[in-house]
């Protein structure tokens, strides 16, 4: 699997090597082994919210949104989009008490789970969501989320 890292922010540092690997050890978790590739972009409150805008109908910034574009002709590899908003990031670092490098890899990690096939529309849902996700952000980071 190719996995491309576009930075177009400078408030959280970003290292490719741990983005990549972060998305390999989701990808891994979850049995994954398609061919393709998966882009991350890391972005503003701005554009992230004209994606929102664009794509779900809602004007508001988000923390991150995941395309899933891969071609219903090729069901054995994967292409994708997960754009993240770092200003999110930062704002949720101090609502969680966290920090912002570590919203940034639960947004990594719930975007590859989107494209994957989780879901958080309704409560069920959600909750098997967040505990996959608190599982893999303590595997792949060694970090236990406070939500």
């Amino acid at each position: 699997m190719k996995i491309t890292i576009i930075n177009l922010q400078n408030k959280v540092p970003v290292n490719s090597r741990e983005v990549i690997k972060t998305v390999q050890n989701v990808l891994s978790s979850e049995g994954i082994r398609k061919k393709g590739e998966i882009t991350v972009s890391f972005v503003n409150d701005k554009k992230i919210r004209e994606l929102n805008l664009k794509y779900l109908g809602k004007n508001r910034p988000t923390d991150v949104i995941a395309f899933d574009v891969t071609e219903p002709k090729s069901p054995a590899k994967l292409f994708a989009d997960i754009v993240i908003s770092a200003d999110r990031a930062i704002d949720n670092a101090g609502v969680f008490k966290t920090n912002a490098l570590s919203e940034l890899y639960l947004y990594i990690i719930h975007g590859v789970l989107h494209i994957l096939g989780y879901d958080d529309h309704a409560k069920k849902d959600k909750l098997i969501m967040r505990k996959k996700e608190a599982q893999l952000l303590e595997k792949c980071l060694y970090i236990k989320p406070k939500y």
